[in-house]
């Protein structure tokens, strides 16, 4: 069973778009996964901890036979390839790679919650996704509402269009 996945990329450090790409070269290559969508990438500001530069964000949908687990696995490997290094929370990244929605699966396991818990409290993670995600709600929940009553709403600019076929 192949399942419709989106995930959402964000970077804050260096080339902050190079490693949004690498990141999507390497999801690409995984074995089962198949790059279907991609969105604008977005400058947004940070959120949580608020003392660094500015994030380019953007939402990615895939198709894969993988399991769930299975699938952040190979995420998380990617962004240790990446150089991501986990020292404070929600600080500086070479590379996050969430997990947005997994077909309509409700998952809650020690490592792995979906839908991802903070995904309607986040512009920068709702406005790219947006733009791929055929529908207006997401597990009962309509997507521009959850948009409007996001405080970091304003802190998202369009940064860079950009499709699959830019990618090759």
């Amino acid at each position: 069973m192949n399942y419709n996945v989106f995930l959402s990329l964000g970077s804050n450090i260096e080339d902050r778009e190079s490693y949004l790409l690498d990141a999507l070269n390497n999801i690409s290559a995984i074995s089962d996964v198949s790059l279907k969508n991609i969105s604008s990438i977005y400058e947004t500001d940070p959120v949580g901890y608020t003392e660094q530069g500015r994030f380019l964000n953007m939402a990615v949908q895939i198709s894969t036979s993988l399991g769930a687990e299975e699938l952040l696995e190979a995420l998380l490997r990617i962004e240790k390839l990446l150089k991501r290094e986990r020292v404070v929370r929600w600080g500086p990244r070479t590379i996050d790679i969430d997990i947005l929605i997994y077909g309509d699966l409700r998952i809650d396991t020690p490592k792995l919650t979906i839908p991802h818990p903070r995904m309607f409290e986040r512009a920068f993670v709702l406005r790219p996704l947006m733009e791929i995600y055929e529908g207006e709600e997401l597990f009962g929940i309509n997507i521009q509402d959850a948009l409007d009553k996001c405080s970091d709403r304003d802190g998202v600019r369009l940064y860079k269009k950009i499709t699959v076929c830019d990618l090759t």
